[in-house]
This record gives structure tokens, C-alpha cells and sequence, in this order.
């Protein structure tokens, strides 16, 4: 298997970044999540393998998981909150030399990136949900686009693997034998799917009000699946639930599987 080269644009050179400054001006690609028909696909890049540039990890990762080999992340992963991000203008000119730009809709800075990307790019507009099934969906639409459908459907067999597995233990290990209540901010109900766990409320994005507050602490649930990107802190301080921590966006390596890992020790630590 080819070694995937990550990239971050905070390295981007001043001789690059120069060079780029005319495309930023020029026309933007156009967005290819409805159809992925337009732009210039993998088969226009004379037979290379295309080059990707992603807002930020998760984008990233599932540019890897669908076969993508030349990543390019905007967002350093050590900005907790991705949203909060203003790219520079070495990111722009990042994205203004990609085949394929990434990104999602709720991002504050998608303008930008759209405004910014050459007239060569697609712009893809990804679905960044952690939900097993939709992920898997996502890389195999990324890998049609890349063409490199076989990479996608690899990846795609092994998550089904991995989370069956992790499902297993996490049954396993619920306590007393039974499904675990759980209350979950939106973003997190994949973890809850996960671990098999009855959901028996929501909150998020924004914090909870004192009337959401009272409604969820009244169903008594065990445990309370935070985002860790979008914490408010204490979601539900008097109805002893403990309260987990579940993180969305994978690290520098761009492995999405280690997010459903270390999702699944998490919670395996809480139910024991």
C-alpha cells in the first residue's frame, strides 16, 4: 500500500504561496457534492494520484480512508475548534493548487475556501458525521470522485470489522448485563450507536437550557456523551450521570479508525 503524504500548509513556502496569488483571484471551482460531475476529476490529473486539500482532520481522514495519498490539512489539529479557525493566506494558496478541496458547510470560513480554490479544484462538500454507516457511505462516494474506488470499499470492509468488533466489547462490558441510558449532545450519538446504548435524550449545539436541563435529568440517564470539541462543561451537574468525553476529529496520522477506538475506551472505562 502507497504511504500517504500528509501535509500542513502552515509549512507552505513565500515562493508558493506568490506563485499561487494569481489563481486566488481567479474563478473558484464549482461545488460537486450534489452530482460529483463537475471540475476536473481524478482522470484529469494524467494518471497521478489527485491532490487533496482538506479544511481540517476529519475531512482529512476520510480523504485517506477513500484513497487519497497527497493530503493537504488547512486547520492545525491542535485548534480545539476547527469553526473558530481563520485560514491564512498560505492556506489559501493551498487550496487554490488542489485537484480536490474539502470542506463542510457549517465551517464559518467555507466562502473563503470556495472563493479561494483554483479553477482546476472541485470543490466537494462533505458530510462530516462519525455515524458508522454514513462514513462508510462518504468514502465510498470520495473514492467514485478519486477514482480509487477499490481503496474506498477496502476501507469501508474494515470499518464494518472494526466496529462490529468494538460493538461486541462494548456489550459486553455494560454494566449489570444491560443497555446503558445515555443522554447525548447531537454530534456524539454515533458513540451512543456504538457502544449499543439506549438514547433517551439530546442536547446541542448550543447549551442546555434550565428547561432541557430538568427534562434530561429527569430521565435518569447513567452516563452523558459530551463533545469534547464543543464542551459547555457540566451538561447535567445534578442528575449523576458521569459524564464522557467523545472526541470527532481524528489526529495527525488522519485515521479515522483510531476515533471509533478510542471512543469505544472511553466508554468501556465509564461502564466499568
Amino acid at each position: 500500500m502507497a504511504r500517504t503524504r500528509v501535509r500542513h500548509t502552515r509549512i507552505v513556502s513565500l515562493v508558493a504561496l506568490s506563485a499561487a496569488l494569481p489563481l486566488l483571484t481567479g474563478c473558484g471551482g464549482e461545488d460537486a457534492s450534489a452530482t460529483g460531475t463537475t471540475g476536473t476529476g481524478a482522470t484529469g490529473t494524467g494518471g497521478r494520484k489527485p491532490l487533496v486539500v482538506v479544511t481540517t482532520t476529519w475531512e482529512g481522514a476520510l480523504a485517506k480512508a477513500a484513497g487519497a495519498e497527497d493530503i493537504t490539512v488547512i486547520v492545525p489539529q491542535s485548534v480545539h475548534h476547527a469553526p473558530d479557525y481563520d485560514p491564512k493566506p498560505s492556506d489559501l494558496a493551498a487550496v487554490a493548487a488542489a485537484d480536490f478541496v474539502l470542506y463542510a458547510p457549517f465551517e464559518p470560513y467555507a466562502a473563503k475556501i470556495k472563493e479561494a480554490a483554483g479553477s482546476k479544484a472541485r470543490l466537494v462538500e462533505v458530510n462530516l458525521d462519525n455515524d458508522p454507516a454514513k462514513a462508510g457511505a462518504e468514502v465510498v462516494r470520495l473514492g467514485g470522485l478519486f477514482g480509487t474506488e477499490d481503496a474506498a470499499a477496502g476501507w469501508k470492509s474494515r470499518l464494518d470489522g472494526e466496529v462490529t468488533k468494538l460493538n461486541g466489547e462494548l456489550k459486553a462490558a455494560w454494566p449489570g448485563g444491560r443497555s446503558p441510558v445515555v443522554v447525548t449532545q447531537v454530534f456524539t450519538a454515533w458513540a451512543a450507536g456504538l457502544a449499543g446504548a439506549t438514547t433517551v435524550g439530546t442536547y446541542g449545539p448550543e447549551p442546555v437550557t434550565p428547561s432541557q436541563l430538568a427534562s434530561l435529568s429527569a430521565k435518569k440517564p447513567a452516563f452523558v456523551l459530551d463533545n469534547a470539541h464543543m464542551s459547555t462543561g457540566t451538561v447535567l451537574p445534578d442528575a449523576g450521570a458521569e459524564q464522557v468525553a467523545i472526541v470527532n476529529y481524528p489526529g495527525e496520522d488522519l485515521d479515522l479508525l483510531a476515533v471509533y477506538r478510542d471512543a469505544a475506551a472511553e466508554l468501556k472505562k465509564a461502564m466499568g
